[in-house]
């Protein structure tokens, strides 16, 4: 086993996606590499985890843009993790369903432009001309922001209208019907959408991947991650995990030092912070900061978090789903899922099967999200609980959970009558288990809310006003798998040079094979 040396040329603090895409590509340019995670498993929000001998994910349900020749295969290809991907392709006429209470009919969301508005007119024949414009929209959008589609530029795009109209007034401008203005924005539980603040870039750039292509892991996401540290170690880089940094010391605007909770002091020339930026900006201590940057940061608001139910199912008693469901009690909750009460909970939710290699019609496993605020449970903020230190909650936070799930359970049975009589057991997260296990603020799902009214705001460069500090992961421009490897482009750029990494990229050779079912 692999000790930790003193010193490297880069140090990256935390192994999410944009960490090992970033560390990566910095060991294939000859960099000494060090990756630190506090965590057992590598990989944030591509950890997984066994209940009952089922692996569930923690955060990746699905991937867009995977086929042969879209970006994330492309970046995949580059980083060499294609060979020995697992991966199964959902179903080409319906990825994502969309459904409501009160009404029978499952509105598909189809792979592939044209089946896209295919599917979709057969239940709006009248609004064909709108689900033609908003097709052609959501591709004009991805084809202004140049490392989307792997060419060097701003990873923002350049167009500031992209910046300025909300997902949700754009979409109402296209169509009166209420329903398909329901439907279209009806996945938007992948991005969090605030429907007076969340930009239609947001929208498009989390949608249109998927549309391209939509696949699901199987048995689970860490696979990605597996393959990540693999090629990282054949290029002569190191990770180490149960290394939690717990200090940074910075002397004379420079970072000297990182030190971890085993005691190891590491230094490094670079340093990469794949951890909130919140949180590193307390770890390096806010007064080598300017004020004005670091009361930006701090006020960031983070996107809500949320409450999933994990289900493991009795063996042959719930059919295998090569879909997912995305439910709302009617048209209106689809912006307005977080703004639930009490009473009112679950207004919208989300469900994912996993896939097994060999997978049969039986399913093993079933996982329902929904949104929840971190106010919920804020009464149990200073316990810490993940595999490496264990910490008991209490009673009263396990009762929380258990009337949680319950309450979930019974909206679950409306739209899968059968579900309780299939469930072997039944396993909870809530914002602190998203906030323990991937280091996000206030358990949130997708870094720092986008507001169209500000848009400036929660752009975070991977520079930081430390002359070695970089920050890489989903708090920089988008979250998601896409997002956050093109985050992992963009702080090397800033190292290594814009247009040398995408010319790389470019120049790979695309006869990788990958194994899809």
């Amino acid at each position: 086993m692999a000790k930790i040396k003193s010193h490297y040329d880069i140090v990256i603090i935390g192994s999410g996606m944009g960490g090992l895409v970033a560390a990566n590509i910095l060991a294939r340019e000859g960099k000494s590499v060090c990756v630190l995670e506090k965590n057992n498993q590598f990989g944030g929000n591509l950890q997984t985890f066994v209940r009952d001998r089922t692996i569930f994910d923690t955060g990746v349900h699905y991937i867009g843009g995977l086929s042969r020749g879209q970006n994330l295969y492309r970046y995949f290809d580059y980083l060499g993790i294609l060979n020995g991907l697992e991966l199964k392709k959902l179903n080409e006429d319906g990825y994502d369903i969309i459904t409501f209470d009160n009404d029978e009919v499952e509105y598909p969301h189809a792979q592939g432009y044209e089946n896209f508005k295919k599917r979709l007119v057969t239940y709006f024949p009248e609004e064909e001309n709108a689900i033609e414009i908003y097709c052609d929209k959501l591709q004009e959008i991805c084809q202004k922001f140049p490392l989307y589609n792997l060419v060097a530029g701003k990873p923002y795009g350049n167009d500031p209208e992209l910046f300025e109209q909300s997902a949700k007034d754009y979409i109402d401008s296209i169509t009166q019907n209420e329903k398909l203005r329901a439907v279209l924005a009806g996945s938007n539980l992948l991005y969090a959408g605030i429907p007076e603040k969340t930009p239609i870039y947001v929208h498009a750039l989390s949608i249109n991947s998927y549309i391209q292509s939509s696949y699901r892991c199987a048995d689970g996401g860490s696979q990605i991650t597996k393959l990540l540290i693999r090629r990282l170690k054949e290029n002569g880089g190191e990770a180490f995990n149960h290394q939690e940094v717990i200090d940074i010391e910075c002397v004379d605007k420079k970072i000297a030092s990182v030190r971890t909770s085993k005691g190891d002091v590491v230094t490094g020339d670079l340093y990469i912070s794949n951890i909130d930026p919140k949180h590193t900006l307390k770890m390096v201590g806010e007064e080598h900061f300017r004020k004005s940057y670091n009361h930006r940061i701090q006020n960031l608001e983070s996107t809500v978090s949320a409450f999933s139910i994990h289900i493991v199912l009795k063996p042959n008693s719930f059919k295998y789903l090569n879909k997912n469901y995305y439910h709302f009690k009617d048209y209106a909750k689809v912006w307005k899922g977080h703004e639930y009460t009490e009473e009112s909970w679950p207004e919208t939710y989300m469900v994912s099967m996993g896939v097994r290699k060999n997978q049969d019609e039986w399913g093993d496993q079933l996982t329902a999200i929904t949104y929840m605020n971190y106010d919920e449970v804020v009464q149990w903020e200073d316990t810490f609980n993940t595999v490496a230190n264990k910490n008991d909650r209490g009673e009263t936070y396990d009762e929380f959970k258990k009337t949680k799930a319950e309450v979930f359970l019974k909206e679950l049975e409306k739209k899968f009558p059968n579900i309780r009589e299939c469930i072997q057991s039944i396993h909870t997260s809530t914002p602190l288990s998203y906030r323990d296990y991937i280091g996000c603020n206030r358990g949130s799902m997708y870094g720092y809310v986008k507001d169209v009214k500000d848009p400036l705001l929660s752009f975070i460069s991977p520079r930081t006003k430390i002359e070695n500090l970089f920050f890489t992961g989903q708090s920089l421009n988008m979250h998601g798998i896409l997002g956050v490897t093109i985050s992992g482009v963009v702080t090397c750029s800033e190292i290594l040079g814009g247009q040398h990494i995408i010319d790389k990229i470019i120049e790979r050779t695309e006869n990788e094979n990958v194994n899809v079912n």
